[in-house]
């Protein structure tokens, strides 16, 4: 069984009621964290500000475009076209009380600033230790950035689209002084419009797109059909990172109707496992062997299992196989082409050598209920503390930056 992630976030909301005697925290700063590590964190997130749109859109188009309105119950929301997004902050809680991490942000001011605001970022940033990071959008675009594609108006959810980018670029990454890596938001109404706009976005100096983890749940052709070709295409020439994060596709593994809510954070990893396997058993990488695909906030420790199962079917099942091609195997693509992450996983990096040093990454989840800010270089040198020195680069900053093509 699936859960639908809109729906859970809406459940929030709903649950939390009415903002009158509503208590909201921010604590104040923490004290700057020791730099043990250069850390590159190749899961955050930001939270699109109010004024993202402002003279970003096409004058046709500009009247259109999202915006936040305040509530009559006191609260602001994203309203584009007839949907309303009520969750404008999307479990952006750091910097709040433990008790307090369930309550989705009703407002902006119920934000860290540095959720939204660039300068504020870069400082929450320098706090944690983290030296730079790859931030994925929220509610209003959706982890993959189906919103727009989703528009009843087309040209206007690609004129939204592009929006978007061109603010990432020139308001978010821009002024971050190379702290942030740049990642855009994809066209997914058309593969080859969708294609047109990584190769014009990798001139400008986007690095990654991020991208539904398995898009038929979306109602959008799967992986297999071949309808991604143009796209994947692009991205292999322009060597840009395919970042599929865990629920991007909008829905995540659960029980059964009547299981607790734990169950689906309990099975976080194994949406993970499923997509990469997909993936994995897709014409994806063999049409396109130089392709580069991130799992982000995938966990690592699910790997080992994986590669044993990869392991047996290629001594019982795979030579019957028609995915297989010449002498690669599944496993050789998993270590070619794919690359993962991890926030907490104390497990994971006790079996690390199944996948290799040089395919794992870490990550902070800034601002959501399970970051580890302001605390990520001590979690990550608690992690991390049996690997050798020079894996112990590669995992923190090493292999981040060799896959973006990045400078600190």
């Amino acid at each position: 069984m699936h859960a639908d992630i809109e729906q859970i976030l809406e459940d929030r909301i709903e649950a939390q009621g009415d903002l009158s005697g509503r208590t909201v925290t921010l604590l104040p700063d923490p004290e700057p964290a020791p730099r043990l590590y250069p850390i590159v964190s190749v899961d955050d997130h930001l939270i699109e500000p109010p004024d993202l749109f402002d003279g970003r859109m096409p004058a046709a188009y500009q009247h259109a475009a999202p915006r936040v309105v305040d509530e009559p119950d006191g609260s602001q929301a994203w309203h584009f076209e007839d949907r309303v997004f009520r969750n404008i902050g999307l479990n952006a809680v750091a910097g709040r009380p433990v008790s307090e991490s369930t309550d989705e942000p009703r407002r902006f001011d119920e934000m860290r600033p540095g959720c939204w605001k660039i300068g504020e970022r870069v400082r929450d940033m320098d706090l944690n230790g983290i030296d730079a990071s790859v931030t994925f959008p929220s509610q209003l675009t959706g982890f993959g950035g189906q919103r727009f594609a989703q528009a009843r108006d087309l040209d206007l959810g690609l004129a939204t689209m592009r929006a978007w980018n061109s603010w990432h670029l020139d308001a978010w990454a821009g002024p971050s002084g190379g702290r942030i890596i740049p990642c855009q938001i994809p066209w997914l109404a058309d593969a080859d419009v969708a294609a047109a706009e990584i190769r014009a976005n990798a001139e400008l100096g986007f690095r990654a797109v991020t991208f539904p983890e398995l898009p038929d749940r979306l109602g959008l052709p799967s992986i297999h059909s071949g309808y991604w070709h143009p796209f994947l295409a692009a991205c292999e020439e322009t060597e840009t990172v395919i970042c599929l994060h865990v629920g991007s596709a909008s829905t995540l593994l659960g029980g059964g109707p009547e299981s607790s809510p734990l169950t689906v954070n309990t099975l976080f990893a194994i949406n993970s496992m499923v997509a990469t396997t997909d993936w994995l058993f897709s014409p994806v990488a063999l049409s396109f062997p130089a392709i580069k695909i991130l799992m982000a906030e995938s966990g690592i420790s699910w790997l080992a299992a994986l590669i044993d199962r990869l392991n047996f079917l290629e001594r019982f099942q795979m030579r019957q196989d028609p995915w297989r091609s010449g002498d690669v195997r599944p496993i050789d693509v998993l270590r070619r082409n794919f690359w993962f992450s991890a926030v907490d996983d104390q497990v994971g990096f006790r079996v690390i050598d199944a996948i290799g040093t040089d395919r794992v990454m870490v990550e902070s989840d800034y601002p959501h209920a399970d970051s580890t800010w302001p605390h990520t270089q001590e979690v990550v040198r608690r992690q991390i503390e049996s690997l050798t020195e020079a894996d112990r680069r590669r995992v923190t900053s090493e292999n981040a930056l060799s896959l973006f093509r990045w400078a600190l």
